[in-house]
């Protein structure tokens, strides 16, 4: 499966979207940023991408990586 577009969470005017990378329209647009986050998740995890989530800002705040990660984190357990 290829990887697809990467998932943004970004303020919307009427609460929160999820909007693929590069693309010009909205996915989803939701009441709360945890339903998108929510919506992205199930996106990114169907494309193997990445979920990138926005601040009211605008500025990344956070994020997860459900494909092939370059850099994975080394858990110690």
């Amino acid at each position: 499966m290829a990887k697809g577009k990467n998932q943004h969470v970004v303020k919307h005017e009427d609460g929160w979207a999820v909007r693929g990378a590069g693309n010009s329209k909205v996915t989803k647009v939701t009441r709360t940023q945890v339903e998108a986050i929510d919506r992205a998740e199930e996106i990114a995890r169907n494309q193997q991408s990445d979920t990138k989530i926005h601040g009211r800002d605008g500025k990344i705040r956070g994020g997860n990586s459900y494909g092939n990660d370059p850099c994975p984190p080394k858990d110690r357990k």
